[in-house]
């Protein structure tokens, strides 16, 4: 047997070659979110317990089965790995009285933890980006949250991602919903699966969002929650599908969508896309009014949504081998007496021009540095030889194009790399 130490099953190290993927993707949606006048908040890793089980639900998947928890001795405090955001950051927001001088728009983003079966996109260390609009009350920003989501998924050029959207009241009218639900299903129980069975009385609407297709079939006759719904919440539904109309996003209505966190009322949204199989939903949000009174704080109206990376990185991934995006500008291979302090200095000079150039480390021959070269991705590669040296040129061979290599002056290098 292998003493060899392992990362934790689900607990996934993200590589060189993949962590510049990431990188890339975290740029675009800082500067996306920024664009939007959303600002950086930083919370803990670690939180009290509490605050996930008022915050989240008592009978919820997360707070039953999924959190991370343990008590500290010696300061006997129960304290658990945040298995969400929205619940720190609200947290962060009383504590410090961030909306007591008006609304704020807030971003964090970073790992999240729950104990659950490692799949293809579900992990027990996840990341996500969250967005919080705190302190607003009105429609426009529930439309605003989902609109700034489909602009970010045309500029990640992710195209297939469907939105889903439901509303789901205020607590009082889920409240009457529940009960008859409830005499609904006590019909069905036969045909419920064992969560059904569980949710039945401890978080009936769960059951409505349920993925059991044989759970679904028998939710077929269930009562409709927008049935129960009065006049100010599809008032405000209505205002929010106007305004998703007026911006061209498509949506489609799902009356089972619930989302699986209790603090949600009113606007709830999915993004999904089927590229990554059971696991598609990318995306996920809705309004909040209930949350900050719930865990201590004055009543604050707010809204917000949370993002998953890895399922989102792994779309970008699949849509830029489809699309064959390039690498960096120019890959950069030399050899003989000399050349290595050339090539140094024309990578410097290329890089403070604005290009992505990769110069080549250590020795290896010409060939093996120009498969390094077409590996990289490379546009082209720029070779630096004795005789380039010599004469103060450098060769330039394209790679992705039937173009010929041709000698050419160092000093218009880089124009020549940022043409089309």
């Amino acid at each position: 047997m292998s003493n060899t130490l392992q990362a934790i099953r689900g607990m996934n190290d993200i590589l060189p070659d993949e962590a510049e993927r990431w990188l890339a993707f975290e740029a675009t949606v800082q500067q996306w979110l920024a664009r939007y006048g959303y600002r950086n908040i930083r919370m803990p890793l670690v939180e009290q317990t509490a605050l996930f089980r008022r915050a989240i639900g008592e009978v919820t998947d997360i707070v039953e089965k999924e959190m991370y928890s343990w008590k500290d001795e010696l300061n006997a405090e129960e304290l658990t790995l945040r298995p969400e955001g929205t619940a720190s950051c609200v947290r962060a927001a009383i504590e410090h009285s961030l909306v007591y001088d008006g609304p704020k728009h807030l971003w964090y983003a970073g790992p999240m933890y729950r104990h659950e079966r490692p799949q293809k996109g579900r992990y027990r260390q996840f990341h996500q980006y969250g967005v919080e609009a705190l302190g607003f009350a009105g429609p426009d920003v529930d439309a605003e949250l989902i609109v700034m989501c489909a602009a970010l998924w045309k500029e990640l050029g992710l195209t297939g991602i469907r939105l889903e959207l439901n509303t789901i009241g205020s607590s009082e009218e889920r409240a009457r919903f529940r009960e008859q639900l409830i005499k609904y299903l006590e019909g069905k129980v036969e045909s419920l699966d064992a969560d059904g069975k569980r949710r039945m009385y401890t978080n009936p609407l769960r059951v409505l969002d349920s993925k059991n297709p044989a759970v679904q079939d028998a939710l077929r006759d269930a009562p409709s929650l927008m049935e129960h719904l009065g006049e100010d919440s599809l008032r405000h539904f209505d205002a929010v599908k106007s305004l998703l109309g007026a911006a061209g996003v498509e949506y489609t209505l799902n009356p089972r969508l619930v989302r699986g966190l209790d603090y949600y009322n009113l606007t709830v949204f999915e993004w999904i896309s089927d590229a990554l199989g059971a696991q598609g939903t990318v995306c996920g949000g809705g309004r909040y009014d209930g949350l900050f009174a719930q865990i201590g704080g004055k009543p604050t109206p707010a809204a917000g949504f949370a993002m998953g990376c890895e399922r989102l990185i792994a779309l970008v991934q699949e849509s830029r081998r489809a699309t064959n995006v390039a690498g960096p500008a120019a890959y950069i291979v030399w050899q003989g007496e000399g050349t290595g302090a050339y090539a140094l200095t024309l990578a410097e000079e290329l890089r403070a021009q604005g290009l992505a150039v990769v110069q080549h480390a250590g020795s290896g021959s010409f060939k093996s540095q120009m498969k390094k070269a077409d590996a990289s991705g490379a546009q082209c590669a720029l070779i630096v030889g004795e005789d380039e040296l010599k004469s103060g040129e450098v060769t330039y061979k394209p790679m992705r194009r039937a173009e010929e290599q041709r000698r050419v002056p160092r000093a218009g290098l880089a124009a020549l790399l940022r043409q089309p």
